[in-house]
């Protein structure tokens, strides 16, 4: 199956998704594990 443009999926939703899941108290996101060698390591993403 190939997509064009993310058809496959709802790309804005599905980041919305994680940002809401992975929100710590202080406004920090925690990156996935299974996404952090697509985000070069990080394991945080701070204000």
């Amino acid at each position: 199956m190939h997509t064009l443009n993310g058809s496959g999926l709802a790309v804005g939703r599905t980041l919305v998704a994680v940002l809401e899941n992975y929100q710590n108290a202080d406004g920090s996101i925690t990156v996935p594990e299974v996404l952090r060698p697509y985000m070069g390591g990080l394991e945080v993403i701070c204000k």
